[in-house]
């Protein structure tokens, strides 16, 4: 099975090592990072698609994807 995940967070140091975590587990970039200016908090956002392929298991929507 394939799973998808989308991390977002603000753009600072923790945003960055969640993806590093993620590409240490076995995850992979998907397509191009974002950004986005959140006016009310004046702070920045990003957010980054990853997917991993988990073999032996099927989906069930249930399922916890970052624990795949």
């Amino acid at each position: 099975m394939k799973v998808y995940r989308f991390l977002t967070g603000p753009d600072d140091a923790s945003f960055c090592h969640r993806v590093t975590d993620a590409l240490n587990k076995g995850w992979e970039l998907h397509g191009a990072p974002s950004l986005s200016f959140n006016a009310a908090t004046n702070q920045m956002y990003c957010g980054q698609a990853v997917v991993k392929t988990v073999h032996g298991k099927d989906y069930d929507p249930s399922m916890k994807l970052g624990e795949q």
